[in-house]
C-alpha cells in the first residue's frame, strides 16, 4: 500500500519533511561545550550533560530551571492552598458525621429493642 501523501502532489510526504530538531547524539551541553548532551530540559528546552541535570518530580530538569521552580512564590500547593484544602476536607468530614448522627437519633426506639443498646 502506498503512503497516503503519495497520491496528493500538493502535500509533501513524511520522507521529505525536515528533521524535528537536532539529534541528541549530535548536541553538546549548553554549559560545557566539550561534553555531549544526554538530556533536554523540558522547561527551557536546552540540552545538558549528565552533570548539569537532575531528576525532580519524575522528570529530568536543569539546575537553573529547578532553582526557578523552587522559588517561594512559585511553589505549587503552597501554604494557603494547603490550608484551604484542609479546611474544606475537615468541614466535609464534620458534615458527614453530624448528619449521620442526626439520622441515628431519628430512628425509633423499637429499632433498638433486642440489641445491646436497647432496654
Amino acid at each position: 500500500m502506498e503512503h497516503p501523501a503519495a497520491d496528493r502532489p500538493d502535500r509533501p510526504s513524511d520522507a521529505d519533511a525536515p528533521p524535528a530538531g537536532p539529534r541528541l547524539a549530535q548536541t553538546r551541553c549548553f554549559l560545557h561545550a566539550s561534553r555531549a548532551a544526554v538530556a533536554r530540559c523540558p522547561q527551557c528546552g536546552r540540552y545538558f550533560c549528565r552533570e548539569c541535570v537532575t531528576e525532580h518530580e519524575g522528570r529530568v530538569i536543569c539546575a537553573s530551571c529547578l532553582r526557578r521552580l523552587m522559588e517561594p512564590g512559585r511553589r505549587r500547593g503552597g501554604g494557603l492552598a494547603r490550608a484551604l484544602f484542609g479546611a474544606v476536607g475537615f468541614a466535609a468530614a464534620w458534615g458527614v458525621f453530624y448528619y449521620a448522627g442526626r439520622l441515628m437519633l431519628r430512628l425509633s426506639s423499637p429499632f433498638h429493642e433486642g440489641t445491646v443498646w436497647g432496654p
